[in-house]
């Protein structure tokens, strides 16, 4: 009777999964089975971002890193294992990728309120909206859709296969973004994030030696300082966001432009235009009529970036999971259920 029971439980949960992997993403995705659940995630995110800013930064950076690989189904978030050594996180295409444990906690809290309801790849969508919202004082903002499943296949290859590099060229990285569906406007409006976060010397060695054309001399010294100042440093993704010492020995025109915090703005495209982007791939926008134009267009209208970059993360979060591909909710974020 017990092993009768089982079969049945087991059939019930398998005709769920089919189900909700069949179901259109909506906006009132939980509203009956888990509601206020976006306001936990926002509660967690804005409690996270009081302590730390840059923490928003990685959950922006988690969307793009996840959904642009095998969809939005949280296979980032998976740890490696004996079984599975080389998951996506391990990739060197996601060096850096962070606030893991800040999607754990708010796994954590969701799973308190509604067990096994809501899946680890909407926490990451719902984060990295709520972050971009709180970094850019609610400019940036949309509804989420909602309705994912988790995937259970994670691997390192397929992140480097799919993941644009910081050293392509602006043929590789249109090339790069058509696969996925993405326009040359989407593409200058994507990279617009990199106004935000920190970015390792290991991905901008090529900067180091650029000629003043791609980049500006006094900005190329504030880089090279910094990778020089140990192993891999994390190094200020914009020169906007450096400590006052190191921009007043360098730059010292930008002291007055300095900000205290994170902000997400169309700053990115000032400083392109400036030539004082850190990857070889932001300054390769202006090496095609289209792109730059774009570049130009979001540097005299950031209102306009805003619209157009909260669009574009609702279509990066509707990337769907490869045709046939199994999905769950997860109990942790970091394993599938089966380990």
């Amino acid at each position: 009777m017990k092993a009768t029971a089982m079969m049945v439980v087991a059939l019930v949960v398998m005709v769920a999964a089919a189900v909700a992997g069949s179901k259109e993403l909506s906006v009132d995705y939980y509203k009956k089975s888990c509601p206020g659940v976006e306001n936990v995630v926002k509660y967690h995110v804005a409690k996270a971002l009081k302590a730390n800013r840059k923490d928003g930064a990685a959950l922006v950076r988690l969307i793009f890193h996840d959904c642009f690989v095998r969809g939005c189904d949280a296979s980032v978030l998976l740890d490696p294992t004996p079984a599975n050594p080389h998951t996506e996180k391990t990739a060197p295409i996601n060096i850096g990728l962070a606030a893991f444990e800040l999607i754990d906690e708010i796994k954590a809290a969701v799973e308190e309120r509604c067990p096994g309801t809501v899946s680890c790849a909407d926490i990451v969508i719902y984060a990295a909206r709520d972050a971009a919202s709180l970094l850019s004082n609610g400019h940036v903002h949309f509804d989420v859709l909602a309705g994912r499943l988790d995937g259970v296949v994670s691997r390192a290859s397929d992140a480097q296969r799919d993941l644009p590099d910081s050293t392509f060229t602006i043929s590789e990285l249109i090339r790069n973004f058509r696969r996925k569906n993405f326009t040359i406007e989407e593409l200058v409006i994507l990279s617009g994030a990199h106004a935000i976060g920190v970015g390792h010397c290991s991905s901008l060695r090529a900067r180091l030696t650029a000629p003043p054309e791609q980049i500006l001399p006094a900005y190329r010294a504030l880089l090279a300082g910094k990778c020089a100042a140990g192993p891999d440093p994390i190094v200020p993704n914009n020169v906007r966001d450096e400590d006052p010492a190191a921009v007043a020995a360098t730059i010292p025109s930008f002291l007055p432009k300095l900000r205290k915090l994170e902000f997400l703005d169309n700053s990115y495209y000032h400083n392109n235009l400036a030539r004082i982007v850190t990857f070889n791939s932001d300054w390769q926008l202006l090496t095609e009529k289209e792109a730059r134009g774009h570049v130009r267009e979001y540097a005299e209208n950031g209102t306009l970036w805003d619209e157009d970059f909260s669009d574009s993360l609702v279509k990066l979060s509707k990337l769907p999971l490869p045709p046939k591909a199994k999905g769950e909710i997860r109990h942790h974020c970091r394993r599938v259920n089966a380990y």
